[in-house]
């Protein structure tokens, strides 16, 4: 059983600073939990207090049926991979994976097959006799986590774990960490800045910002719902188009802001939403080109293959972004036409930047 249930989490540090303010969370039993935010939001502190390596000021961690915040973190059955992976560079490969078997003093012959079939399934066979050392980035990787793993643990913790490998080793590792969960089944809890990380691997996201969890949910619900103007600007590459403007005429509702006047689908704007101060967000894939609509000037493109950035000046106080396909080039400076596919405009509050709809 390795359900694990923070309630009202919070965590100071020396007089007035607070790095966790109230964390809640549910996560289930052989979930695989992302923790994703700016530095500084509160998600490695959240993920120590659940492996033991902080204590919480207030507030409970509980790991199956028992509250663990007195437990050492040995007595956690927990498994954690750090960011600089922390193998033992004088030992060999095989030692590193089989040092906590020992240190439970396992049988030796019970100790060999273990770390044979876990070099097996990390594909690391060839590398048992190597020091760290001798191994590539991605290599130390799969031998970091083939070592934590090895004990079968309720529960694995990573915290940024790919963050120093390159492109190409990041998204490899991306894949064997998701087919490490589906054969494991464990309960993984995973803390990362790395927003195409979080989409692709989590079950749900935790997005966090000022110690607290901005939203939960699904990457899709996250990516294309998201509950705030923190969220929406923070998540998606590139992010969400943000415009300051005011709704009116209940109607037949006008978005209206700086050389900007938009007819809105009814449906984006609540009843309460109209005559009143918003901020609209368009995700780039939303932004029509060439069609009928506002006037804009290119001011940069970015050619990525199969798609190119499109950043254009609308006569506002920012650029706008949209993605078109690769193969239509636009040159800096041209004049485009532009407007939002109705079904992808989001109503934000602006006093307290909540979505309204």
């Amino acid at each position: 059983m390795a359900r694990i249930v923070l309630e009202n989490l919070v965590k100071t540090f020396g007089a007035g600073v607070t790095a966790v303010a109230g964390v809640s969370l549910d996560i289930q039993d052989g979930e695989f939990m992302i923790f994703v935010g700016p530095s500084g939001c509160g998600k490695t502190t959240t993920l120590n207090m659940i492996c033991g390596l902080e204590q919480p000021t207030s507030g409970q961690v509980i790991i199956g049926d028992r509250v663990v915040n007195d437990l050492e973190p040995g007595e956690r059955h927990l498994g954690m991979v750090f960011q600089n992976l922390a193998l033992f560079p004088h030992m060999t490969v095989f030692e590193n994976i089989a040092f906590g078997l020992r240190v439970r003093k396992v049988p030796t012959a019970d100790l060999n097959e273990r770390v044979s079939r876990i070099a097996e399934t990390f594909q690391i066979t060839h590398l048992l006799a190597k020091k760290p050392a001798q191994c590539s980035g991605g290599e130390a990787q799969r031998v970091a986590l083939a070592r934590t793993t090895i004990s079968s643990p309720d529960v694995l913790l990573l915290d940024e774990p790919l963050s120093s490998l390159d492109a190409k080793l990041r998204v490899e590792m991306r894949t064997e960490l998701k087919r490490l969960h589906e054969q494991l089944r464990s309960t993984f809890v995973y803390v990362t800045h790395d927003q195409a990380e979080a989409m692709t691997m989590a079950d749900r996201i935790a997005v966090m910002q000022g110690g607290r969890i901005q939203q939960l949910g699904t990457p899709l619900e996250i990516y294309r719902r998201p509950a705030n103007l923190f969220v929406a600007g923070f998540f998606g590459m590139p992010t969400m188009n943000l415009i300051s403007g005011r709704i009116c005429d209940s109607d037949s509702p006008r978005f209206q802001s700086e050389n900007l006047d938009l007819k809105l689908p009814a449906k984006a704007v609540p009843r309460t939403g109209t005559d009143r101060d918003v901020c609209i967000g368009v995700r780039s894939e939303h932004v029509l080109l060439g069609a009928q609509g506002a006037a804009g000037r290119v001011q940069l493109t970015e050619p990525l293959g199969d798609e190119t950035l499109v950043f254009f000046d609308y006569g506002g106080p920012s650029q706008l972004v949209a993605k078109y396909r690769g193969d239509r080039t636009f040159n800096v400076g041209e004049a485009i036409v532009f407007d939002f596919d109705p079904k992808g405009v989001l109503v934000f509050d602006a006093e307290d930047e909540t979505r309204l709809a």
